[in-house]
């Protein structure tokens, strides 16, 4: 097991002047204010660069510990999009073929329906495999041991498809996590450790890790739930949702993943994913709301803002919501984190990209 240092990282890279952000400050300074927004974590990334990156508000209610760039959150669903990365990451090693079923890789996998015999890996990523979503976490039991993907693959026998594979966009957490599973078969190592050591140490992603208590004694938020915001009694940890779910970061080793997928799957001289594979991912494939037209690709969710691109992923389980963009034709990277449940992080997010968007040089 590799353990994580605990030391706060610094920040290497260029950062304007933060009296350039200055009507971004004070419009994050305000919801902290309201008293019902404990914390909320931002940072930019233009190029290849990180300009800004800052904290708000506190990490705890009860301690009122500051929040700083360094602390980390459990980031919900863009864990997704690194999940994505490392099945594209063995496709491009040979080893697996995302067009063929799933029950290629993982012949005991079976729903209560005869048609999850076709399911295709693709059709996992972007979620119009026909299978259900989670409905019950179970983050109260944090379960930890190794065996909790294979564990969770084999549990679904008895659930119900929705619709034919291929058909129709339904948003799948169970997909997601039992790709998990095949991540760990196909590479021979547990899903976390391939995840870790192919994508999280070369991105220098230090302090992030998808295995929670890899992550629980460095520096870190709190989830908040409830207005006045309250802590969680729970945090959301479960090894079963893993992949799904559970990848726990910052917000300035997470704009490493921003500028990598900003830079056609690169980061500083390491090449993640290729660039034909980064292409792939960011390629519409099934039209998920036709009246913003907006689409999913392989894990990642596009729709075009002011006639640019923007592709986008965000989260939220108990005690956070998190959100990501990256606007291609501006190299444009936005990171919001929060702790807690209770902020429409979305509204943030476009008040600040209206913001961002009407500045020289950005």
């Amino acid at each position: 097991m590799i353990t994580l240092s605990c030391k706060k990282t610094t920040q290497t890279t260029p950062q304007k002047n933060h009296k350039d952000f200055h009507e971004i400050e004070n419009y994050l300074q305000t919801l902290i204010d309201t008293g019902n927004v404990p914390g909320i974590a931002i940072a930019i990334t233009s190029g290849q660069d990180i300009v800004y990156s800052k904290g708000f508000g506190v990490t705890n209610v009860q301690t009122k510990e500051k929040l700083e760039p360094w602390h980390n959150f459990h980031i919900a669903s863009i864990s997704k999009t690194f999940t994505a990365a490392a099945v594209m990451q063995l496709a491009e090693k040979g080893k697996l073929d995302i067009n063929k079923p799933l029950t290629t890789y993982l012949p005991y996998f079976r729903l209560n329906d005869g048609r999850y015999q076709t399911i295709t890996i693709k059709q996992m990523l972007n979620h119009t495999s026909g299978m259900p979503d989670v409905q019950n976490y179970e983050w109260e039991k944090a379960i930890e041991d190794e065996g909790a993907a294979e564990r969770y693959t084999r549990s679904l026998a008895d659930q119900k498809m929705i619709s034919d594979p291929g058909a129709e966009f339904h948003y799948s957490n169970i997909a997601y996590d039992v790709m998990g599973d095949l991540i760990a078969k196909v590479s021979g190592m547990p899903f976390e450790k391939y995840v870790k050591e192919n994508i999280l140490n070369p991105l220098e992603m230090n302090q992030s890790s998808f295995y929670f208590p890899e992550v629980k004694n460095n520096p870190r938020t709190s989830p908040h739930t409830n207005k006045p915001p309250v802590v969680s009694s729970v945090y959301p940890y479960n090894r079963m949702h893993s992949p799904s779910s559970t990848l726990n970061t910052n917000i300035q080793e997470l704009s490493h993943w921003a500028i990598a997928n900003l830079n056609q799957g690169q980061y500083k001289n390491k090449q993640i994913i290729s660039p034909a594979t980064y292409t792939m991912m960011i390629t519409p494939t099934f039209s998920v709301d036709p009246t913003i037209k907006a689409s999913v690709g392989l894990s990642w969710f596009m729709y075009p803002y002011k006639g640019m691109m923007n592709y986008t992923h965000d989260g939220g389980d108990v005690g956070y919501r998190s959100v990501l963009t990256l606007i291609p034709e501006k190299k444009l990277g936005i990171i919001l984190l929060s702790n807690t449940d209770q902020i429409d992080i979305q509204f943030v997010h476009d008040k600040i990209r209206d913001i961002l968007l009407s500045m020289n040089g950005i």
